[in-house]
């Protein structure tokens, strides 16, 4: 479990085909891997992956089959700057909303303005989640936290401020570019129980 918060910004440093799914290296400094111990989770711009090989401050992560269907990673390669988040423990603020790290599919950014000093970003997202979504309510792109604006059929507006902005890569986000969305946790319970009544 995971609040969306952005902890750290990483780089892949190699992204490498193995036995049909991918193993990732990623360079995330020998600081934020404090403490960290082979097995655990970590978010990388939205998918929860299990963090090994901890060393010099890498870790490795391999992404199954099911992974690479649901989300952008079948993509990355080496360069890119990606959003690290730890897992949440006890004793953790809760300063976004609940987000698991299991990414819904993608979406992708349709369009980005100036809105005084923060960006407004219309994303689109994947069609198996339209209902999920309400003005208000929060949803994660590329694993941070935001709060919806507007909704207007498959599109949500939200606006970056100017902190996550620069602590996130998504003020390197250029329309057209694909990113991992996550629906709101409760939105899928609440769906789930009316679609079961």
């Amino acid at each position: 479990m995971f609040t969306g918060l952005i902890q750290h910004i990483g780089t892949i440093k190699r992204a490498d085909r193995v036995g049909g799914d991918l193993r990732l290296q990623i360079d995330a400094g020998e600081d934020y891997l404090q403490g960290v111990e082979s097995g655990a989770s970590i978010a990388v711009s939205g998918p929860c992956l299990t963090a090994v090989d901890i060393t010099r401050g890498h870790f490795s992560a391999d992404v199954s089959v099911e992974t690479l269907d649901k989300t952008t990673l079948a993509a990355w390669r080496a360069g890119r700057r990606v959003n690290l988040e730890k897992s949440l423990r006890p004793d953790s603020p809760l300063g976004g909303h609940f987000v698991t790290g299991h990414v819904d599919g993608p979406g992708r950014l349709v369009s980005r303005r100036r809105d005084a000093r923060s960006e407004r970003m219309r994303f689109e997202v994947p069609e198996s989640i339209e209902a999920l979504v309400a003005e208000k309510g929060s949803i994660a792109i590329e694993g941070v936290s935001l709060t919806i604006n507007a909704v207007a059929g498959r599109c949500v507006d939200v606006n970056i401020v100017p902190h996550t902005l620069e602590a996130t890569t998504l003020g390197e986000l250029r329309p057209g570019d694909r990113v991992n969305i996550e629906a709101d946790l409760l939105a899928r319970y609440v769906a789930r129980l009316h679609a079961v009544e």
